[in-house]
């Protein structure tokens, strides 16, 4: 990154009107969450045209997703974090060596985690919560996604990377260009070549490894990072600093997969048909949050560049920006939902009545609490740049672990199938509720630092 081109993108992050800011570096952020979540409803589409069991298997599979997805998380968002702040206090060195750190400690791990998991398919898999018949599927389907791993753990590190230098566009380019490659191919392989839940498995990996090839070609353009092994230099400090950031991400998605996991051994016991009613919603409500989702993330290098140049009243403006946006978008997709809920998962099984009757419950459900999750979020980005680590985590960890688990087993045992049904939306009240005691203290702060009234 030359120097002027590193003083230009200092000046526009501390000095443009959050809003147009946030809204301007949130665009492609949007645009590749939903193009992500998009391709992911296409594979439910496209594998709904094999048969219940096969729509099953991807949410059995989705446990394994979130695990690795949590852990690239940490590493790209811990490692991010520090890359947002180290820009905004002019330290670019510290940050092409964090880049590096981020990147390669990702693909280790990927590589060490794939082949764990090859050895151990078939418990895991059970464990995970597949039934007898929904086995064969699952396995198949992730046979093909293990060699992948490695690739697509770089990829959503690298992306968190990007998105943290204001590089979200080029993002952008990278996820999209997978996603596709991924939907195409599942219509070739999957309906063209009548390859079933295989063909899935080898679109998903083909275009996680296109993806990973261009953004490993943009991540230096734009006055950008770029991942070089020369600057891999791994120490205590990288990763206390990637700890540090990445934690309440690892907290966030880990508890996502260990979610995942407790769900589908409970539907099991309904039946396959409400394991993929659960797979169906999941992904629903994956593309609904997505645009959400990337507001915040055009938020966080608004935060995280402002507070690193101790522009606290910039960082709680744009907190309240964000705040507002996501809540609004949330009580509108709330309304739709609720409104269309059938309609909207007889789109993956229209020719079973069962899985359509189930998914459109458990949607309805989760559209009560949804307007609520704008606040979730955006408090857990706002602590998680500002390295308040430990409310952070706290934070990350109540949606999917903290109440959600326990909501779970404790509404089966109280309610049966219909305590299944309403955890989530159970958990996210709670959730928005501990939200406001966690974030608020953190903003007066801030507000009495720039006001010059903090003794």
């Amino acid at each position: 990154m030359s120097r002027d081109q590193q003083q230009e993108k200092y000046v526009r992050m501390t000095t443009r009107p959050v809003g147009s800011l946030v809204t301007e570096l949130a665009v492609p952020s949007i645009v590749s969450m939903l193009v992500t979540a998009f391709y992911n409803l296409a594979d439910t589409f496209f594998v709904g045209q094999i048969n219940t069991q096969s729509v099953a298997a991807l949410g059995i599979v989705f446990s394994y997703m979130a695990l690795i997805q949590s852990i690239a998380f940490y590493f790209g968002q811990g490692s991010g974090n520090f890359i947002s702040r180290a820009l905004g206090a002019r330290r670019t060195g510290d940050a092409e060596e964090m880049a590096a750190v981020g990147f390669f400690s990702a693909f280790i791990a990927g590589v060490l985690i794939a082949g764990t998991v090859f050895l151990f398919t078939d418990p895991l898999l059970r464990l995970f919560g597949s039934t007898d018949t929904i086995l064969p599927y699952a396995r198949e389907y992730l046979r093909f996604i293990l060699p992948g791993t490695p690739f697509i753990m770089c990829c959503f590190t690298m992306n968190n990377q990007m998105r943290h230098q204001g590089n979200a566009a080029l993002a952008m380019i990278g996820i999209a260009s997978g996603a596709m490659l991924n939907i195409a191919l599942d219509a070739v392989l999957i309906l063209g070549l009548g390859m079933g839940i295989r063909g899935a498995g080898i679109a998903t990996t083909t275009s996680q490894i296109v993806s990973f090839l261009v953004m490993l070609t943009l991540c230096g353009h734009r006055g950008g990072i770029r991942i070089r092994f020369a600057h891999f230099k791994p120490s205590r400090s990288h990763y206390a600093d990637i700890n540090a950031g990445g934690l309440p991400s690892l907290a966030r998605q880990g508890l996502m997969s260990l979610a995942a996991i407790c769900l589908n051994r409970l539907a099991s016991g309904y039946g396959d048909a409400s394991v993929a009613a659960f797979s169906v919603v999941t992904r629903v409500v994956l593309v609904a949050s997505a645009a959400m989702i990337g507001y915040g993330q055009g938020f966080q290098p608004v935060c995280g560049f402002n507070y690193g140049a101790g522009r606290f009243d910039r960082v709680r403006a744009a907190f309240r920006h964000s705040l507002i946006v996501s809540t609004v978008y949330c009580l509108v997709l709330a309304v739709l939902g609720w409104l269309f809920a059938p309609a909207v998962v007889r789109v993956f099984r229209s020719d079973d009545a069962e899985v359509v009757r189930i998914g459109a419950e458990v949607l309805r459900y989760q559209c009560l609490s949804f307007p609520l999750t704008g606040m979730v979020v955006m408090s857990n980005m706002f602590l998680q740049n500002i390295r308040h680590t430990v409310p952070a985590v706290i934070m990350a960890s109540a949606r999917q672990g903290l109440f959600f688990i326990p909501a779970l087993f404790i509404g089966s045992a109280l309610w049966g199938f219909l305590g299944i049904e309403i955890a989530q939306a159970v958990s996210d009240t709670l959730a928005f509720l501990l939200a406001i005691p966690l974030t608020v203290p953190a903003l007066r702060k801030m507000g009495r630092v720039s006001a010059g009234t903090l003794s």
